[in-house]
């Protein structure tokens, strides 16, 4: 196998090195604050959130007023497994995470649409005020049959 060269840089090669690493992460730098502060939503006072809380998760999205969605979790990607994820504890969470995501557009006001019968529903909501967001409604969109399911055949002996 022999001996493996070992080839050094001079001092000059080593500045021009550095040189254009610093210029690239620069670039970056400068490409990802202008990325944050432009958002295609504009301006985002008001706007809407679906809480959708079901016996197996709870999933909350925030939409812009015409229905864009801007950012959503969901106790299952939290990480939260099995029957965990239908907690209130979950739900809290899940609101502290969107909350997160969504800190730099300047979100204020919001209007509150909840759907579905698990334990997350009220958790959620009193996670939303407490983390300072003013909720201006809450509107329950839980489907209701009116009529029911078509009942079954009468059994024949």
């Amino acid at each position: 196998m022999g001996k493996k060269r070992i080839i050094k840089k001079t001092e000059e090669e080593l500045l021009k090195e550095t040189e254009k690493a610093e210029a690239a992460e620069k670039k970056a730098a400068k490409g990802t604050q202008s990325k944050k502060k432009k958002t295609k939503f504009g301006n985002l006072n008001c706007i809407n959130i679906y809480i959708q809380s079901t016996y197996n998760n709870t999933i909350i999205t925030l939409t812009d007023l015409q229905g864009n969605v801007v950012a959503w979790s969901s106790a299952g990607s939290i990480g939260f497994k099995g029957p965990k994820k239908a907690t209130p504890f979950a739900a809290t969470k899940v609101v502290e995470t969107l909350i997160e995501k969504v800190r730099n557009l300047g979100v204020r006001e919001a209007f509150v649409f909840v759907r579905g019968i698990g334990s997350g529903r009220e958790s959620a909501i009193r996670a939303l005020a407490n983390y300072g967001l003013e909720i201006n409604g809450i509107k329950d969109i839980t489907p209701v049959p009116h009529n029911g399911c078509r009942p079954k055949k009468s059994r024949r002996v």
